[in-house]
């Protein structure tokens, strides 16, 4: 009997994968924290995760005229989304510094977790090949 590794590990890459992702969109954000007109970034970590764990989202239905329509302008076709500001700056840009480096931190520790995660994984299936 054979250990599917994509299986066991699967879920880990996939959560590695968006983690690593959201540290890249935050740190741009942090980078042009003083750009007049630069626009803060970010994902639905819980969504993107619920898929690519198999979820399934919930499909937009129209019921009447006025009403949104599905694959709109508000769906962003990279998956990213703007980020409402507490206090918007008068030059347009909607970086808040300290709310992006505590959103940097926090996806920092998951990742680590993440990492540390996947780490046992592999830990525990070499134990049991080696009989411990």
């Amino acid at each position: 009997m054979g250990i599917d590794l994509d299986r066991v590990l699967g879920p880990n890459q996939r959560a590695l994968a968006l983690l690593n992702r959201r540290g890249e969109i935050l740190a741009a954000n942090l980078a042009n924290a003083d750009t007049p007109g630069y626009k803060a970034r970010d994902i639905d970590f819980r969504a993107l995760l619920g898929e690519a764990a198999g979820g399934r989202r919930l499909p937009l239905t129209v019921t009447r005229q006025g009403h949104i329509q599905p694959g709109g302008d508000h769906e962003q076709p990279d998956g990213l989304l703007y980020r409402v500001p507490h206090q918007p700056a008068l030059d347009g840009n909607t970086v808040e510094a300290a709310e992006e480096q505590v959103r940097f931190s926090e996806n920092a520790m998951r990742y680590l977790a993440e990492v540390r995660f996947a780490s046992g994984k592999v830990r525990s299936i070499k134990q049991a090949i080696k009989g411990e």
